[in-house]
């Protein structure tokens, strides 16, 4: 007897509605999520295998959210981010190999080895990190869109946080400040509904987070992080909006982590049932569906891209087995120190 999955349901679904995009884009939407979804799990075999070390942080159920970005920014917009960034690294364009080498740190990788799964960086492609310190990126997501408003570029930043980091006080004075100097600055919380172990609701009585932007006069709205068509359209508006200097904008991406927060993080504060209530709304699978019932793609095209990314993530792998660790000699490179900067004060 055949039986319909929970997912191919949502996505029939779904797509029983006509779709608002093209063929192309919802090709790209799949590959791109794949990809993060397929480099995460492996990386997470690897992690079990002591090949990658440290922290980790796996992505696996919110790639929507950097996908559905990815499909509104320009190649000169800036990404910042907290320490789950493996997807958002790969969405901004750091290569696989490049992630993959500086998860196993590797002087190939993306920063040389020396900041490992937590602190990916890559200016080339404009992403900047990466950052270990809970909300520690949400002040630098505004200067940098300071920088870009002062060179009057037109260029946008996204700044991406968790849902933890909303209780920092860091939020708040940089909400304060991007609202003051009219920044163009998206910021988008992520919220999988726990920091770390900590479910939203013990944490505040305001629970629906995008309410936080009002206290600060800030356009602000919840989004379906499950959805990248979603995701895609708050995305677009709220870049339209920093791009036409109105100011920043905060979404609430309401999405799910299916990992623990972090590989060590065995999850049990979730009961199996809720896990798999949003397992059933899996990004990557209503995707694929749309493709499916739309007739985008056949089997063999859709086996093609798996291939595709399957060879891609293979091949990270193999650069970073074979890439050398950092030369000892580097060890007090690229770090700032008083002898080079002798204006600092001891």
């Amino acid at each position: 007897m055949f039986i319909l999955s929970k997912s191919y349901l949502w996505g029939l679904i779904h797509t029983m509605v006509k779709v608002k995009h093209t063929k192309e884009q919802y090709l790209t939407w799949y590959e791109r999520m794949l990809l993060m979804r397929k480099f995460e799990e492996r990386a997470g075999q690897l992690y079990g295998m002591q090949k990658i070390k440290g922290f980790c942080h796996l992505y696996i159920g919110q790639e929507a959210l950097v996908a559905g970005a990815m499909s509104v920014l320009k190649p000169d917009d800036n990404m910042i981010t907290a320490y789950r960034d493996h997807a958002h690294a790969l969405g901004k364009g750091v290569s696989a190999r490049a992630v993959m080498a500086e998860l196993y740190g590797k002087a190939t990788g993306c920063s040389k080895g020396k900041g490992g799964s937590m602190h990916l960086f890559d200016s080339s492609v404009r992403f900047f990190g990466g950052h270990g310190i809970v909300g520690g990126q949400i002040p630098l997501g505004a200067g940098i869109s300071f920088a870009e408003k002062y060179r009057k570029s037109g260029n946008a930043t996204v700044c991406y946080m968790g849902d933890g980091a909303v209780r920092q006080g860091a939020f708040h004075e940089t909400l304060n400040m991007a609202m003051t100097w009219s920044l163009p600055v998206v910021f988008v919380i992520e919220n999988n509904n726990y920091a770390m172990g900590t479910s939203v609701e013990r944490t505040s009585n305001v629970t629906e987070l995008y309410k936080l932007g009002h206290a600060y006069d800030i356009q602000s709205e919840p989004v379906d992080g499950m959805s990248v068509e979603a995701v895609h359209a708050a995305m677009e508006k709220a870049v339209d909006h920093v791009r036409a200097g109105k100011g920043p904008y905060l979404l609430e991406m309401n999405t799910y982590r299916y990992k623990g927060h972090s590989m060590s993080d065995p999850a049990k504060y979730r009961t199996k049932e809720e896990v798999e209530a949003y397992k059933a709304k899996d990004p990557v699978e209503v995707v694929m569906q749309t493709i499916i019932t739309n007739k985008f793609a056949t089997t063999k095209e859709l086996e093609e891209i798996a291939t595709r990314v399957k060879d891609q993530v293979e091949d990270a792998v193999t650069f970073a087995e074979q890439s050398p660790f950092p030369d000892p000699s580097e060890l007090f490179d690229d770090v700032y120190r008083q002898k080079d900067y002798p204006f600092i004060m001891d």
